[in-house]
């Protein structure tokens, strides 16, 4: 059977909700991004389920494009919960955009300055209030020609580690063929398939309570990253590499990702 197209009907008494002006915003957001992704592509996804209906989640994405915050933003939406983003801090400085992240409570990322861990800190927060936090471990988009993930950064991990959540792999394929950030090609037409997979919780129990080294941050980072990667084969319909991409080296060796 085919999984419904959205969970939010039948999330009904489950469903979270925005406060305060964060309604205005969540609504409007939701007023542009759905039609947006709807005009730009055909929408495959599996796995939605997976996504839990209420309470702290950390979802972990591969990223290829720009445009993948918005698709992403509108699938979890489906799923009934309102994702929160950890993302560069140079887009609160866009008029209207920043009433927006502000109002559906957004993580704003600071790069090489010395409020950086500022960014994880608030994204401890909000798992503790109980938020979706959708994180995209490559740290950028994967400089990788064949879309494959980067190493992954070590924060992931840090979030999850730190929380007993849930943390759901996904991948999603299809939004660098619309918008390529490298090749700053746009091409919308003709209208594109994006297909986002979702997967079964990841088993963290043999990290829990133990030290949260380097070396653990750093193998759970590649154990959440090498799932995604699974999942992205799945969704190319292609066999993945078994070693991650890094810009800073020769493709074929892998290093380790950085904090």
């Amino acid at each position: 059977m085919a999984e419904p197209k959205s969970l939010r009907r039948l999330r009904r008494q489950t469903n979270e909700a925005a406060r305060g002006m964060g309604k205005f915003w969540l609504g409007l957001a939701r007023a542009v991004c759905y039609p947006l992704t709807a005009a730009l592509a055909r929408v495959r996804v599996t796995g939605l389920h997976h996504v839990p209906a209420e309470g702290p989640a950390l979802l972990v994405f591969n990223h290829v494009s720009h445009l993948d915050p918005i698709f992403d933003a509108v699938t979890v939406h489906r799923a009934g919960r309102v994702p929160r983003f950890l993302a560069k801090n140079t887009l609160w400085k866009v008029p209207v955009l920043k009433s927006v992240l502000v109002g559906v409570e957004q993580i704003p990322v600071y790069r090489g300055t010395s409020d950086a861990q500022k960014s994880l800190q608030d994204a401890h927060a909000a798992l503790e209030r109980g938020k979706a936090i959708v994180i995209y471990p490559d740290g950028t988009i994967t400089k990788d020609p064949d879309g494959w993930p980067m190493t992954p950064k070590v924060g992931v991990a840090r979030l999850a580690l730190a929380h007993d959540i849930p943390v759901i792999p996904a991948a999603r394929w299809g939004t660098r063929q619309i918008y390529d950030h490298y090749q700053k090609r746009f091409r919308p037409f003709p209208r594109k398939t994006v297909t986002i997979a979702f997967g079964e919780p990841l088993d963290l129990s043999a990290y829990r309570g133990m030290e949260h080294d380097t070396h653990a941050l750093r193998e759970v980072s590649h154990l959440a990253m090498a799932r995604v990667r699974e999942l992205l084969g799945e969704a190319r319909g292609e066999q993945p590499p078994t070693e991650f991409y890094s810009s800073a080296r020769k493709p074929g060796r892998d290093t380790d990702g950085a904090a």
